[in-house]
């Protein structure tokens, strides 16, 4: 439900005045809910909020998103912004005790005072205790932390990656806890693979006697989940660490530096619980003083000046921002390198890529720099150093340096990139310096979303082999069969690193099949042999041989269930860039194993997708005779595609004329009418007897604001529209020479933005469902007179979609929550009744439609998925498929009218259609895959099985 904003209060004029300019500017729109305007600009609501809140400057490029959202002039607001952000670093110039303006901007004293490399900035790296000299504007929290320490004896430091977490426990706490007096012994280690091992050295190692207490910091906490793989040993770590520092008498006392997105994992053990609600830490983003600091006290005591522009610049893109101080320094590095005599520029800031550029432009220029030989391995390399997230963002991952190898243009890879700062070699050990370059990098995203299936497994095959180590080299802990044969696959090219225990492990395992297959044929000869003398036994021996068939075809199903859920996987992955591929993936799949999984990426890989406009699909409908398809935008269009079954369609006509966002649209049942809803408040009525001449007819008066909603009555004589305000009006619209139709009636009830509105198919009743969490039942016989129904109450959270089913008996309503799907009975409209609820969806549902049968319910939701069910007459609905191939939210779902296609728009610009019928889909599917997949890329994802390429012929599963 949409909240009313707090009132602006407090704070800098400059900023208040900001904010009051950008509320003003969403009123102007027509006060849409931040829902919407996340949807439009990408940005969370929480975001978009908080950039009119006046409590901090927004970055200009949310800044931006916001207004473009609202259809503001972003030129001009982009100089509004500047002059703010200009504003706003002149008045926090100083720091605390400093009344000369002139010196904290980076006029500087002659002092020069560089750290241990030489360099006033530490770049992606995390600051270390010898950087202490420049490590500024975390004092107030260093201050809050050690206050935290003196009165409890666990203490988590909880922050999201990139918000300086082991800056502040290495060069803010440990000089602290170093200047104490009586100075602590204080041991410092991140948990690594073993990590109750390091626990155990740090807790009975380095005695010193007249040391008041002991303080154990263990930064990068978050590796006990991505690097140790023993949920045993992570517990007994757990364990050790708080019974260690809460044991009577105990001296010791604990900091964990954890990452904020593996909060949750941390809620799954009890000590850490106690410990999350009794003393933890948050860091979140730097106050625009602090970042200045930050800026420009390193400079200062090197003897350079930070120009103010770029002063403004650094501090307005990092002000209210988490994650992007390791950007922050890299950028301030990068700029220094590029210093005009001693002075930092905007200009070199720049030409070093920009705040959120100078971290990829230094990985490229990385790349640049090596033969392409050594490109291969540098992807190797940084994939090899990367930790796949399982519900958290992706991490790095240390590695032994011996892991990675040592030929001479390995070498020349560690030593360019160490020299760069992208990696870090320590003690024998390689990892990537900073999370952020996950995140900055393109390329290596790439990299690693092509490789992620290919890491999976070798992740599996790493803690398989440490398995083995930890039992001894057990032959009984070797892999077998179908794992075995995935583990080979890691070792096809692009090969990922082998460790030369994995290498061994595998070798092992291999043998010892080799060996078991040498000892199951030489059992076999000898069976032939007592069957050739002892007929007696023969009896015996064909139970014996019925059984080891069975067993050979119970491991040969095993093994083809788990290539078919690879190949399901790999196919999805491909489908964006080799969608003929993708599909032979898919067939070869669901030969192999005819499950719902490989059924759903079949159906999902076979599904056509175009680009159908230049912003987010919103809303589509099928013409009533199936051959005419309406796709609305957020580029303020309407187009109409001519259709046939799930064939591309064909761009017919594009209806412009709008002049903002549109939110709806809908065809007249004689299919000659076009309604477009729009956000400033408009409704058009378009002549579409000839789509490739469409014209408007009429135009509705725009007196209720931004239209989220519009369905025509069966009969095709009124117009039902909806959105902010909670208003839903009725519309006579029968006489199509009428300019201006006139208005039959006005209804209310509803608290909030009315989301969706539809008749039932009698058109006796009307159904509408608003941001108030409510859907309400409405008869409309008398369309001048309408009377209220029933209110239906149960969703948790804003009702975005609502449907008849054909015989009008069901309604489907969409919301988000537990149960975001939810079906009604409806046979009598005054006293609605639960029949079901459906889960599955991951995320908020914003579309229903029933197939024109009443046999099936189409729900796509903005976990960028469109799922099917099946509605049988009696028993349970039940999921029917999951099609996957929308990268962003799937705001639109519609059947056509003969049920044969299903149409979903999304957020990412494209329309999908998809075959209903998996047997015709099964049927036509050849002939949509292009070129015959080689022998080489048979290989390279299927290197078990033998080349048959499943179109050379179809055979039907």
């Amino acid at each position: 439900m949409a909240r009313k904003e707090r009132p602006l209060e407090g704070g800098d004029g400059a900023l208040l005045e900001f904010a009051t300019a950008l509320r003003r500017l969403r009123h102007e729109a027509g006060s849409p809910p931040y829902r919407d305007l996340s949807a439009r600009a990408h940005y969370s609501v929480a975001t978009l909020s908080g950039a009119a809140a006046g409590r901090r400057l927004p970055s200009l490029d949310v800044t931006l998103s916001y207004v473009r959202a609202c259809g503001g002039d972003p030129g001009e607001w982009e100089r509004r912004w500047h002059a703010v952000a200009v504003e706003l670093a002149v008045g926090s110039a100083a720091p605390a005790g400093s009344g000369d303006a002139a010196e904290a901007a980076g006029a500087g004293g002659p002092a020069r005072q560089d750290g241990p490399d030489g360099l006033p900035y530490v770049g992606l790296a995390a600051f270390r205790a010898e950087d202490a000299g420049l490590f500024f504007g975390r004092e107030r929290l260093v201050g809050d932390l050690f206050t935290a320490l003196t009165r409890h004896r666990v203490v988590a430091l909880v922050g999201a990656s990139g918000a300086g977490k082991s800056s502040l426990l290495h060069a803010g706490l440990l000089p602290r806890l170093r200047a104490d007096v009586p100075a602590p012994t204080v041991s410092v280690f991140t948990p690594g693979p073993h990590p109750l091992d390091r626990a155990r050295r740090a807790l009975d190692g380095h005695e010193e006697p007249d040391a008041a207490e002991r303080v154990l910091i263990v930064d990068q906490f978050e590796e006990v989940f991505t690097v140790c793989s023993d949920a045993a040993e992570r517990a007994r770590f757990v364990s050790a660490l708080v019974g260690a520092a809460r044991r009577p008498g105990s001296g010791c006392r604990v900091v964990l530096g954890v990452r904020a997105d593996f909060y949750a994992h941390c809620t799954r053990h009890p000590e850490l619980v106690e410990v999350l609600h009794e003393a933890q830490i948050v860091v979140g983003p730097m106050s625009a003083a602090e970042l200045r600091r930050a800026v420009v006290e390193p400079a200062r005591r090197a003897g350079l000046t930070v120009e103010g522009s770029l002063q403004a610049t650094l501090v307005a893109h990092a002000h209210g921002q988490v994650g992007v101080l390791p950007l922050l320094s890299h950028a301030l590095l990068e700029t220094w390198r590029r210093r005009r005599g001693a002075a930092l520029t905007l200009d070199g800031f720049h030409a070093a890529g920009g705040f959120e550029g100078a971290l990829a432009q230094s990985a490229e220029a990385l790349h640049a720099s090596l033969s392409a030989h050594q490109q291969t391995l540098a992807r190797q390399v940084f994939v090899h150093l990367i930790a796949l997230g399982e519900g958290t963002e992706d991490t790095k991952r240390p590695v032994a340096r011996e892991e990675l190898g040592q030929d001479a243009d390995t070498r020349t890879v560690l030593a360019r990139a160490a020299a760069l700062r992208l990696l870090t070699l320590d003690q024998g050990v390689v990892e990537l310096t900073h999370e952020a370059l996950i995140r900055a990098w393109p390329r290596l995203r790439g990299w690693i979303g092509d490789d992620r299936e290919r890491l999976r497994r070798h992740r599996q095959v790493a803690e398989a082999a440490r398995a083995w180590e930890g039992v001894g080299r057990d032959p009984g802990a070797l892999l077998r069969g179908t794992r075995l044969a995935l583990a080979h696959e890691t070792l096809a090219p692009p090969a990922l690193g082998l460790s030369a225990g994995e290498r061994e492990f595998l070798d092992a395992s291999t043998a010892a099949e080799a060996a078991a297959g040498h000892a199951a044929r030489r059992r076999t000869r000898r069976l032939r042999c007592l069957v050739g003398a002892l007929a007696v036994l023969v009896v015996v021996a064909a139970v014996a041989t019925g059984n080891a068939v069975r067993a050979e075809g119970e491991v040969t199903r095993q093994r083809n269930d788990a290539v078919a859920q690879n190949l399901a996987d790999t196919a999805t992955d491909v489908a964006a860039t080799q969608a003929g591929l993708a599909v032979q993936l898919s067939l070869t799949a669901h030969r192999l194993s005819p499950t719902a999984r490989t059924r759903d990426s079949l159906l999902s890989t076979l599904m056509t997708s175009l680009p159908a406009h230049d912003k987010e699909v919103v809303a589509l409908a099928y013409r009533p005779d199936g051959r005419q398809l309406a796709t609305a935008s957020g580029d303020h269009t309407a187009r109409l595609w001519r259709t046939r079954g799930t064939d591309r369609p064909t761009l017919v006509a594009t209806l412009a004329g709008h002049d903002d966002d549109l939110r709806a649209v809908a065809y007249r049942p004689d299919g000659r009418l076009l309604a477009t809803a729009c956000a400033d408040g408009t409704v058009r009525l378009w002549d579409v007897a000839d789509p490739a001449r469409p014209a408007v007819a009429a135009e509705l008066p725009a007196d209720g604001g931004d239209v989220r909603a519009l369905a025509f009555a069966p009969d095709g004589r009124t117009l039902a529209t909806a959105g902010a305000g909670g208003g839903v009006r009725l519309w006579d619209v029968d006489d199509p020479a009428r300019r201006t139709p006139s208005r039959t009636a006005l209804l209310t009830g509803h608290r909030d933005t009315v989301r969706a509105v539809a008749f039932s198919p009698d058109g006796h009743v009307l159904a509408t469902a608003g941001e108030d969490a409510t859907v309400r039942l409405t008869d409309v016989t008398d369309r001048t007179r309408p009377a209220g129904l029933a209110v239906v109450t149960g969703h948790e959270t804003a009702v975005f979609s609502v449907a008849f089913a054909p015989d009008g008996h069901t309604l489907a309503t969409a919301s988000g929550g537990r149960a975001p799907v939810r079906l009604w009975d409806v046979s009598d409209p005054r006293a609605p009744a639960a029949r079901a609820a459906l889960t599955g969806h991951t995320d908020v549902v914003g579309a229903v439609a029933f197939s024109p049968d009443g046999r099936s319910l189409a729900t796509a939701s903005d976990d960028r998925t469109v799922r099917l069910w099946s509605l049988p007459r009696r028993g349970r609905p039940a999921a029917l498929a999951v099609l996957t191939g929308h990268t962003t939210a799937v705001g639109s779902v519609a059947f056509s009218p003969d049920g044969t296609a299903l149409a979903s728009g999304g957020f990412d610009t494209t329309l999908r259609l998809a075959d209903t019928d998996l047997d015709r889909a099964l049927a036509g599917a050849c002939a949509r895959t292009g070129p015959r997949i080689t022998r080489a890329q048979w290989s390279s994802y299927m290197p078990y099985l033998d080349y048959a390429p499943p179109c050379s012929g179809l055979e039907r599963p």
